[in-house]
């Protein structure tokens, strides 16, 4: 068996596009995607168009409204200093408009995600990459190397599965994996490509301010890129813990 290369060390979804993911310590991988994971978007309501903290700036402070899923998959939000709200919902909408300073609301991707008493809009999905992002603490820590007044935190980047392992001097190591098999746990991959930053990279969010030079040293330095897209081979629930090696 082939060595450990690391421990998962932080598990994520993100019920809402855009929106604060939510730590979990187990998830659920199927062949598609995450179990709750990108159920939801935001939008304006005058115009329709889908939350893009990286290119609008009246979208900046989206990353700081917080969500989970109930046990029965349904979706919870807070904005800021607020209570948890049922979402889609009414008061949900009138909490992140309040927020926002325009008129927005949630709504979901496909009617399948949400109870049964809802009957408002569905919006488009965005993009969906591939099924898991995956990165490393080594990448974090050569970010850190070259930025040090910066704050490589893995919330900047929107991972599924963050990955400890021990910093490599001058490599961004997941990046050279393209083409290369995973197991997490029982859980099987294939290193699909890497995973081009944009702008959400830099917006400030709770414990971190706006750092533009956070982009410009990945572009500088990886081709745009921090983490990778993984394809699912075999899906499986992973737990922090896990340990990750090559197949």
């Amino acid at each position: 068996m082939q060595a450990a290369l690391g421990t998962v060390s932080e598990l994520w979804r993100y019920p809402a596009s855009s929106l604060a993911g939510e730590r979990l310590k187990t998830i659920s991988v199927d062949v598609e995607s995450i179990d709750g994971d990108r159920l939801f978007g935001l939008v304006d309501v005058s115009d329709n168009e889908i939350a893009r903290p990286d290119r609008d700036a009246k979208w900046h402070k989206v990353p700081r409204i917080r969500t989970r899923l109930s046990p029965t998959l349904e979706l919870e939000i807070a904005v800021p200093e607020g209570d948890w709200l049922a979402a889609p919902s009414i008061e949900s909408d009138r909490a992140v408009s309040a927020y926002l300073g325009f008129e927005a609301s949630l709504r979901p991707f496909r009617r399948e995600n949400t109870g049964p008493d809802y009957a408002g809009p569905l919006t488009a999905e965005r993009y969906r990459k591939a099924p898991i992002h995956l990165l490393t603490t080594a990448s974090l820590a050569r970010l850190k190397a070259l930025h040090p007044e910066g704050v490589a935190d893995p919330r900047r980047f929107r991972p599924n599965i963050v990955v400890d392992m021990a910093a490599i001097e001058g490599s961004f190591p997941e990046t050279e994996w393209i083409g290369r098999k995973l197991a997490v746990g029982d859980l099987l991959l294939t290193i699909s490509e890497p995973c081009r930053r944009c702008g959400f990279t830099i917006v400030a969010q709770d414990g971190f301010d706006h750092d533009p030079a956070i982009l410009r040293n990945l572009v500088r330095h990886n081709a745009h890129n921090l983490g990778v897209y993984c394809t699912v081979d075999r899906p499986a629930r992973v737990e922090v813990g896990d340990a990750m090696r090559f197949l």
